[in-house]
């Protein structure tokens, strides 16, 4: 879900999510022009995708995804909100115990559009003492073009290429399944939402998703430190 900010078009990154009111499951072709820098999908030869989970850990939803993750043996991409770590520290473990990538999206899920360049990235620095990653996420993908020009010399700046919808709440599960199936193609970045607002919706879609997505001969990764950024 995209938003397009023209009022600062000198400063502000175009992505962003606008709730309940406009909503694109598929990452626009022109917003991965724009910002070359930032990584939007994965190509490869292995037929491979990447799904991720934004804002956990959380105790009410964290483990029942690492429960469905091993039951379907896949790997997957926790972007990990610095205070969620400290408030589940146990559970951030499990998730580096069962071999997922954990990545970096700030300690207080900052709004970039909201917060002052220094701001941003000292909270963005306070969650990377816990995670101590090369990825990085925005929240709500929402991040100032000069604070994106200072987190890319030290972090891989991932987006996605296909967003759910677990967080738009007229949408049904029915409907998150059906973004995420009908959109994904090899290298897709998938984002879902591991948080206490979005999680029940997400996990009710979450099984179905892998299942036809797994009939459809893709292989579920995690993504490297070192995946580099391509058009």
């Amino acid at each position: 879900a995209y938003l397009i900010k023209t009022v600062s078009l000198k400063s502000c990154c175009f992505i962003g999510m606008l709730n309940n009111m406009f909503f694109i499951a598929k990452t626009p072709a022109f917003l991965k022009w724009l910002y070359p820098s930032c990584i939007w999908k994965i190509p490869n030869e292995r037929n491979q995708i990447f799904l991720t989970f934004d804002d956990g850990p959380t105790d009410s939803f964290t483990a029942r995804i690492l429960a469905l993750l091993k039951a379907e043996s896949i790997k997957a991409t926790f972007f990990c909100v610095g205070s969620q770590i400290d408030k589940n520290s146990a559970l951030f473990q499990k998730i580096i115990q069962a071999d997922h990538a954990i990545a970096n999206h700030t300690y207080n899920h900052l709004n970039g559009w909201n917060t002052n360049k220094q701001e941003y990235l000292n909270n963005t620095q306070k969650c990377q003492q816990l995670t101590k990653t090369s990825l990085f996420r925005p929240p709500y993908g929402k991040i100032t073009r000069k604070q994106l020009k200072l987190l890319k010399k030290n972090y891989k700046v991932i987006m996605w290429d296909v967003a759910g919808g677990d967080f738009i709440d007229r949408l049904s599960s029915n409907d998150i399944i059906n973004n995420v199936v009908k959109n994904t193609c090899s290298g897709s970045i998938i984002v879902l939402h591991d948080n206490k607002k979005f999680g029940e919706k997400m996990l009710a879609s979450l099984p179905e998703i892998i299942r036809q997505l797994k009939e459809k001969g893709f292989v579920f990764s995690k993504i490297p430190n070192d995946v580099r950024a391509q058009l």
